[in-house]
């Protein structure tokens, strides 16, 4: 039979996560979201690993359920294999926002365990659009966790997913983004007729 206290710590770091979020946060990026909405604005998700799956999925539900014009350069993989192949990794993610045409209505959302680390070269993808994002003036959100990174740095707004073991910390940084995206897109102010 299975040891039940690896279920049981997991479970127990899990509530000790939700606890914690700063529902301040999530509240203000929501507002910034629809803040984007009503410009017209799009919201472009950017991550890497687990996270980049999560961006796939979130794109799907901020389109369809919150309303909001979303893209993510994961889902063209023949774009980002190519832009990979001729002008580096670091470069894939800035060049693809420039042919997205990036405008200061426009959010970056970063989903990310670490949020990147310029002077560790560490997602240097994320950190060289966060810093193209912030040039433009366009709106950069984040659901990161350890430090933040980067993205924390620069984010208007970003919501931390807290360290509460470090043996855990990206199966709970990765479950926790679609736990809050998923709160975040069926806010019922982002179905009104106004916006």
């Amino acid at each position: 039979m299975l040891k039940s206290y690896y279920t049981q710590e997991y479970l127990e770091g899990a509530k000790s996560v939700i606890e914690k979020l700063s529902v301040e946060d999530i509240d203000k990026t929501i507002e910034l979201l629809l803040e984007v909405k009503k410009k017209g604005g799009r919201l472009f998700l950017l991550g890497v690993g687990g996270s980049a799956g999560n961006c796939s999925h979130a794109v799907n539900d901020f389109r369809k359920i919150a309303g909001i014009e979303a893209y993510t350069p994961i889902d063209n993989v023949s774009e980002l294999t190519a832009r990979t192949n001729d002008d580096g990794w670091d470069s894939v993610f800035v060049e693809w926002l420039k042919g997205s045409n990036l405008t200061k209505n426009d959010a970056v959302m970063v989903l990310s365990v670490g949020g990147g680390n310029k002077e560790k070269n560490i997602s240097a993808n994320i950190v060289s659009a966060l810093d193209y994002a912030k040039k433009i003036g366009a709106t950069i959100l984040g659901i990161v966790s350890r430090e933040g990174g980067h993205t924390k740095k620069l984010a208007d707004v970003c919501i931390m997913v807290p360290v509460v073991s470090d043996k855990m910390i990206t199966p709970f940084a990765e479950g926790f983004q679609t736990v809050i995206w998923h709160g975040i897109v069926n806010y019922p102010g982002f179905k009104e007729d106004k916006i």
